[in-house]
């Protein structure tokens, strides 16, 4: 499966001129987020809102991630207050993989954005420079605009599954619209059930469940379950197992 290290914005001083923070917002959008990740099989980690750039980077980079996304608005500078709109997608310049992934959200959000969307290489962000994952680091829209920041205080839902689109997109796997969590049990027969990192036969196998074993159950897609057993997500043959 793969995992990616979120990181929204920590940045509480930061405010909108509609009311509130980069801080709530972007850590609302990573709240929004979570459903449709799991939903999808893509396990993740975040930091917390009392963390810095600096402790975000050293969480990631002890960790094993697939990708490094930060979630943050923009604010134009203050000659320019609220005159500014645009949606900027930064990746390291020397990462291959971090500007494949820019791309596709840029993609993605070019399809829900009413505005121009960019991606930009850059060695100037501490997360794309200094993250051992490849790493994304979006600057959504801006905050000091009344127009973008309606957009983004009132679009959340809409663009955190878009978000979680492109990184699918980037994973190569189904992106699954999340329904109700669901307890579950393996019912083979007697063998053990393969979890898998995508829904194909020939996936690579993350472990064996026991027969009988409970899981938790997120979604299904065509025939296959995104569940989670023993803290890993994957997918498995929907035919062995059972909801309760």
């Amino acid at each position: 499966m793969p995992t990616i290290y979120l990181s929204p914005s920590t940045q509480e001083a930061n405010l909108y001129t509609t009311g509130g923070s980069e801080e709530y917002y972007m850590n609302q959008l990573a709240n929004r987020m979570e459903p449709y990740l799991r939903a999808s099989g893509i396990g993740f980690i975040r930091n917390s809102p009392d963390m810095t750039a600096a402790s975000s980077i050293r969480a990631s980079n002890a960790g094993t991630y697939d990708l490094h996304l930060a979630l943050h608005s923009n604010a134009a500078p203050e000659n320019r207050y609220g005159e500014v709109r645009g949606s900027d997608v930064y990746y390291y310049p020397g990462s291959v993989e971090g500007k494949r992934a820019a791309e596709e959200i840029a993609r993605g959000l070019r399809g829900i954005y009413p505005g121009v969307v960019r991606t930009i290489g850059s060695d100037r962000l501490g997360e794309v420079r200094r993250t051992k994952a490849p790493s994304v680091f979006l600057e959504l829209a801006y905050h000091d605009n009344p127009e973008d920041a309606r957009w983004i205080t009132e679009n959340l839902d809409g663009i955190a599954a878009n978000l979680v689109e492109s990184l699918c997109r980037y994973f190569g796997i189904p992106f699954i619209t999340p329904v109700p969590i669901e307890a579950g049990f393996v019912r083979t027969g007697g063998g053990a059930l393969n979890l898998r990192e995508k829904p194909d036969r020939a996936a690579r196998i993350l472990r064996t469940i026991p027969n009988g074993s409970s899981v938790i159950v997120f979604s299904s897609w065509q025939g296959w379950k995104v569940i989670q057993y023993g803290g890993v997500i994957g997918y498995a043959d929907g035919r062995y197992i059972s909801v309760l």
